[in-house]
């Protein structure tokens, strides 16, 4: 009986030591993937300390103040990709990458609500002394925009919304749904182990879901900054962004009539992960005064349609001048 034991005391010390070592070479294996994503998209802009984050940004151009946030698992160059420098002729255009994307980082290591976020943007505009932008929000950026929107009215001139998560839903769009999984006292470790080889071996596929029905660039993973979705801190912070739109998106719909700013909101008709019928036409409906324009094309227009993106973010600039 006494010999049993010890084997099977020893057989599960083998197991643990095995799994430990397997957990080790999943860690190692993901942090090489974190450094090459890192060499291949470097960092663009400067950083600024606010509360709660430090911030990574581009500033270009000069004009009135455009400031852009981009989505779920994105990053800054979703936008500088094709719209940057078109917009930037006439404006001054600041790219920021969210608190815990791309090459911004929470304070303590935390995971900011939509609503946190928010007031987190709202002192980047405050730090850099920015005269009223006008708000741009693409995806979950959207969300973000709209809660600063209503929380602090006097810093922006307008909003100008694509593809905008804009209301609550149940379902998660089938891309997400791996990151949906994660549960949230998991969500930084199995990020480190599991998370990053999971991502590479299913990049391909949800990248092509994102796009949908449009094709994705080939060169989005470098240009577009989309390498950096599979570094294990990017997908513990999508994760969490995630569980946080569920949580936060009911209460910020319930406040759209008194919405206060300019309001313009843009989407494809084929959007394959949010309805433009819900998070567009319906948003639009709410808000007061709010404009709504629909286009051909899918969730990432800013990169498969950007001349009619750009046109819609300059007259929005130019409508609540």
């Amino acid at each position: 009986m006494q010999s049993g034991t010890r084997w099977t005391l020893g057989t599960l010390l083998g197991s643990a030591a095995l799994t430990a070592a397997g957990g080790l070479g999943l860690s190692f294996y993901s942090d090489r993937i974190a450094r090459e994503a890192e060499r291949l998209v470097p960092q663009d802009g400067r950083h600024v300390q606010v509360d709660g984050a430090r911030l990574h940004y581009v500033d270009r151009g000069s004009g009135p103040a455009i400031v852009m946030i981009h989505g779920l698992a994105g990053q800054l160059r979703n936008f500088s990709y094709a719209m940057l420098e078109p917009l930037a002729r006439d404006h001054r255009v600041l790219l920021v990458d969210r608190p815990g994307s791309g090459y911004s980082t929470a304070d303590d290591d935390g995971e900011p609500n939509i609503v946190e976020q928010a007031a987190i943007i709202a002192r980047f505009i405050e730090t850099l002394g920015l005269d009223r932008p006008l708000l741009v929000g693409h995806s979950l950026g959207g969300a973000v925009a709209l809660a600063l929107a209503l929380d602090r009215p006097d810093l922006v001139r307008g909003l100008a919304l694509i593809a905008p998560l804009s209301q609550p839903q149940d379902d998660v769009p089938e891309a997400f749904k791996g990151l949906a999984a994660i549960p949230p006292t998991m969500r930084r470790l199995m990020a480190r182990t599991l998370g990053t080889p999971m991502s590479r071996l299913t990049a391909e596929r949800t990248l092509q879901a994102v796009f949908a029905p449009e094709t994705p660039p080939a060169d989005f993973a470098t240009r577009g900054g989309g390498a950096l979705a599979q570094r294990p801190d990017a997908i513990a912070a999508a994760a969490a962004d995630l569980a946080a739109a569920h949580a936060d998106m009911g209460a910020l719909a319930a406040r759209y009539a008194t919405l206060a700013v300019p309001t313009a909101i843009l989407f494809g008709r084929d959007d394959a992960i949010l309805s433009a019928s819900l998070h567009g036409e319906t948003t639009a409906a709410m808000i007061p005064a709010a404009r709504i324009t629909i286009i051909p094309g899918g969730h990432m227009i800013p990169v498969t349609a950007p001349e009619a993106t750009i046109r819609f973010v300059a007259d929005a600039s130019a409508r609540c001048a």
